[in-house]
């Protein structure tokens, strides 16, 4: 019987991904909690600015337990950590690191918010307030799926 070598392998392409989508919806959310305080701001149509906090999940789904949802949303990305580690190449890669770090970008806002709550701040319509982490998360799992739907491998053997 053979000895395999456990190699720890670093996909960049998810890391750096991970680390832009996490700065930036920290930049973004910080700017939100200090431009939005007092007032919302019309961008274009029916989409606006507009300061809101979310103790739940998406839309609020679990809000009532903040430790519950950000101990959920850890496992969640931990999760995808994981299985990011063996993305193939390209968009499987890039969508990882989308997931991955929308998910860490909510979590660490949560954590470092008292009371524990998600600062959102984008509104469309009569769409639910959300913020670029949230953004971040639905364009990985697109991505995901489009490679999925494509017949392409999402990760290495």
């Amino acid at each position: 019987m053979s000895r395999q070598r456990l190699t720890l392998r670093i996909n960049f392409t998810v890391i750096v991904t991970a680390l832009v989508v996490t700065a930036l919806d920290a930049a973004s959310k910080a700017w939100a909690r200090d431009a939005l305080v007092q007032h919302a701001v019309h961008v274009v149509g029916f989409v606006w600015l507009r300061l809101q906090y979310n103790s739940g999940i998406s839309f609020s789904f679990i809000h009532s337990a903040p430790l519950i949802t950000t101990a959920l949303t850890l496992l969640i990305a931990l999760v995808v950590l994981v299985l990011a580690l063996r993305a193939a190449p390209g968009l499987s890669a890039v969508g990882f690191g989308l997931l991955i770090g929308g998910g860490i970008a909510n979590v660490l806002d949560r954590i470092g918010a008292n009371p524990h709550e998600v600062t959102d701040f984008i509104a469309i319509g009569r769409f639910p307030v959300f913020n670029l982490a949230d953004v971040a998360v639905s364009a990985g799992f697109v991505l995901l799926l489009v490679v999925t739907v494509r017949g392409e491998r999402l990760m290495e053997a």
